[in-house]
């Protein structure tokens, strides 16, 4: 499972399906998927698609002349629409209004500050309330 979600966090941008992670993992898909999700808390798909809007966010803080439609491919998405709708999901607002609202004041603190309070969680997807 470290393998597949090292070869995740490696080649996001790239074409990557369940078979291959699978391969990768040693494992058959059905047993792969059931495995990753009881170990890291969402599926494969779910943890390549945060993964990808994780550096699209740094993106769109930091390249400011790359358009939303140029970050979206940059990040492996290949519809506008598709990464638009899962950064809103994630993330809470869309790609355009993330950009507008980033605080230059984010990315003046350490590193490890930063991409704490910047990393989208998949807690409470499933529709579970946030701890409190």
């Amino acid at each position: 499972m470290l393998r597949a979600r090292d070869a995740i966090d490696r080649d996001y941008a790239k074409p990557l399906s369940v078979p291959e992670l699978a391969r990768v993992a040693g494992a058959s898909e059905a047993h792969f998927i059931r495995t990753f999700k009881a170990t890291f808390g969402e599926t494969p798909y779910r943890y390549l698609q945060r993964r990808r809007v994780e550096r699209s966010m740094f993106l769109l803080r930091q390249r400011h002349e790359l358009s939303v439609t140029e970050v979206c491919l940059e990040v492996g998405f290949v519809s506008l629409g598709t990464f638009s709708r899962t950064f809103s999901e994630i993330v809470g607002v869309s790609p355009s209004e993330y950009r507008r609202l980033s605080s230059p004041e984010i990315d003046a603190a350490p590193s490890c500050f930063s991409m704490r309070w910047t990393r989208p969680s998949s807690f409470g997807e499933d529709g579970g309330e946030a701890p409190g």
